[in-house]
């Protein structure tokens, strides 16, 4: 599949970003895609750290088994997809300016060839697009509240 790129800019600092993303366990709070996270040993934070996610895209359901290749504090965490549904898949933040951040998200999908292969991941693209830019405004309403400096703004690329 083409990659799927999508960000957010973050009233919040690249620190105070990583310190709520490197909660793995908590990625099931903003990501609507991902209902649990089980992880496979007891290492729960940097590089090597596995992880079983349940996940569903409308009525399709499947175990995501990822395991987690880079963890560069507060820059980059990147993921290698290794179940039903292969690829990899980066957060990376960047900071662009005082007290924000620019969190994007990067994805490449291999479908299996009973959901299309190739085919099927280029058609899934606006879905998947769709789905992240909600889960990155989730993700950044976890830093708005009283006295924020303004609304998160989505991208897409």
């Amino acid at each position: 599949m083409p990659g799927v790129t999508v960000f957010v800019d973050i009233d919040a600092t690249p620190d105070e970003v990583w310190a709520d993303v490197e909660r793995i366990e908590d990625h099931v709070e903003w990501m609507a895609d991902a209902e649990s996270i089980t992880f496979l040993g007891d290492v729960r934070r940097g590089a090597g750290v596995r992880a079983e996610v349940a996940t569903r895209f409308g009525p399709f359901r499947t175990t995501d088994v990822m395991e987690f290749t880079e963890w560069d504090p507060p820059r980059r965490m990147a993921v290698r997809h290794v179940g039903l549904f292969t690829g990899v898949g980066a957060f990376t933040l960047t900071e662009i300016g005082p007290g924000r951040t620019r969190f994007m998200w990067s994805e490449r999908i291999e479908f299996p060839w009973f959901f299309g292969g190739a085919m099927g991941a280029w058609l899934a693209r606006p879905v998947f697009r769709w789905v992240w830019r909600r889960n990155l405004r989730h993700l950044a309403a976890r830093f708005s509240g009283p006295g924020s400096p303004g609304p998160a703004s989505p991208g897409t690329h």
